[in-house]
């Protein structure tokens, strides 16, 4: 088990916000922190710390005024710490290669996979072609319906007819190096994480897996660790003093 950094990009600027909020009209979101520090700022601090494998997602649609401001910030980040940091937001079989070209280790792909509701098979596969299973993260980012988890797309707006079980997960696990999942229900909440949905992540264990959403303390990281049984990796975004929580980043980054 060990702890991803990340960078959220919203509207140009770093913020932490309640995922289930997030809307693309009028650029909304429930912010619960916003800096003006810079995405190549905390780069830079991930590089300093030596913590590698975290990830800078792009909150904005590739529609949205405020995209290409976005995306500097972005690109800005994978400048300050080549190699270091994954990305995700908007990426494509067409823009993939440009994103790995400009310092980013990985990219995080859903909703190009996902599209339209639904899962397709040809998309993937042509990312892989493009740039190789092991440069491609799967973000698994689901939402719960009923008594089942669905996968969420579209800056976890809609919902897919993918349920997200251990099935799937050994399915796509063949076609990719890792795989990123927020629990979007209790993301940005700082209301605990989610146990069942940990739970059924644990289970898989073919590829690394990284779970996001809801741990706010040491002790829900204790707690975290003994329900994962030290298999998952995870992140903490609001909950982080970085971002104007309480857990300490001086010791998670020691994790």
């Amino acid at each position: 088990m060990k702890f991803r950094p990340c960078i959220d990009i919203h509207n140009g600027k770093v913020k932490q916000i309640v995922g289930g909020s997030l809307k693309d009209e009028g650029n909304e979101a429930v912010t619960n922190f916003s800096t003006e520090q810079s995405a190549a700022w905390y780069a830079q601090l991930y590089k300093k710390d030596g913590l590698k494998g975290g990830h800078i997602i792009l909150l904005n649609s590739r529609e949205s005024l405020y995209f290409e401001a976005t995306r500097q910030q972005a690109l800005s980040a994978l400048r300050a710490y080549p190699g270091g940091m994954q990305i995700g937001g908007g990426i494509t079989q067409e823009n993939a290669a440009d994103y790995i070209e400009a310092g980013a280790s990985h990219v995080i792909v859903t909703s190009y996979v996902f599209s339209g509701g639904k899962f397709h098979q040809e998309n993937l596969e042509k990312l892989v072609k493009k740039i190789g299973k092991r440069r491609l993260v799967l973000d698994l980012s689901c939402r719960r319906k009923g008594k089942d988890y669905y996968i969420v797309t579209d800056r976890w707006q809609k919902f897919t007819d993918v349920i997200l079980s251990e099935q799937v997960l050994y399915r796509l696990a063949g076609s990719c190096d890792e795989f990123l999942v927020h629990g979007v229900d209790v993301e940005g909440k700082a209301a605990g994480f989610d146990r069942e949905l940990v739970h059924i992540l644990k289970e898989h264990t073919s590829c690394p897996v990284t779970y996001a959403g809801g741990i706010a303390s040491m002790e829900e990281l204790k707690e975290f660790e003994k329900e994962c049984e030290g298999r998952l990796d995870f992140t903490i975004g609001s909950a982080l003093d970085l971002f104007g929580g309480k857990v300490p980043y001086h010791i998670i980054a020691k994790l």
